[in-house]
């Protein structure tokens, strides 16, 4: 049975529809009716997931985000997804308020990377994330050996996210090389975008083959758990 798709969106706005995008070219399709039954709730109102996990003086996003799973299952869903890495710090919040699965992009895209044999892989994504450490549990329980950007890159990995796409401002090819020559230098043999932003400047970039898109692994498991194939 097809299964409908609920996405958590808003998170941020521009990754939420280039999720959408790529669950559609990602689709084994030949019409309309061929694609995937999918929900999107663009909700920007919930509070930035950094700022709380690195300051719990800051809003907590989780009643947002549970409010948010309970919506998409009150009109239909029977898959939830959210196309952000940070907001998997709030995993287990979100699957015990849910009556339906709740993708772990995280798990997904570590998976990922133990198919492609990596051994030492890269997490570029944001300093919530990094803190919360769910890349890294995530690359060591199927192992791998996680690394993490130095501190002048990690700025630079923020700005990139924060400054320019969710701005939505353009990367340049010379903002990228930079952190891209920092991750050779620390001899990772592939690189996580574990940020949703960061999807933004694959798109854009056309990004090598060094680097593994959490976005597009993320479209890719919905469709195959919603019963549907992926194309060529």
């Amino acid at each position: 049975m097809k299964k409908i798709l609920g996405i958590i969106g808003g998170v941020g706005p521009l990754a939420t529809m280039f999720l959408g995008e790529m669950i559609v070219r990602r689709t084994n399709a030949v019409k309309d009716q061929d694609h995937l039954h999918t929900i999107i709730d663009n909700d920007t109102t919930i509070p930035d997931r950094t700022a709380y996990i690195l300051d719990q003086t800051k809003e907590n996003p989780v009643p947002f985000l549970t409010r948010d799973v309970k919506k998409l299952i009150s009109v239909g869903a029977d898959v939830i997804c959210i196309p952000c890495n940070t907001a998997h710090t709030f995993y287990n919040e979100m699957q015990s308020a849910s009556s339906v699965p709740v993708l772990h992009m995280i798990r997904e895209t570590a998976k990922h990377a133990a198919k492609r044999g990596a051994k030492r892989v890269g997490v570029l994504a944001t300093d919530g994330t990094l803190a919360s450490k769910v890349y890294q549990n995530a690359l060591l329980e199927v192992g791998i050996e996680p690394v993490i950007p130095d501190e002048e890159t990690q700025k630079e990995v923020m700005s990139i996210i924060y400054d320019f796409v969710k701005a939505g401002k353009d990367v340049s090819e010379q903002q990228w090389i930079k952190i891209e020559q920092a991750m050779v230098e620390l001899e990772c043999d592939q690189v996580i975008l574990g940020c949703t932003e960061l999807s933004i400047v694959n798109k854009d970039l056309r990004l090598s083959e060094f680097y593994i898109d959490s976005l597009i692994v993320l479209a890719e498991t919905a469709i195959v758990t919603c019963g549907y194939q992926l194309n060529e």
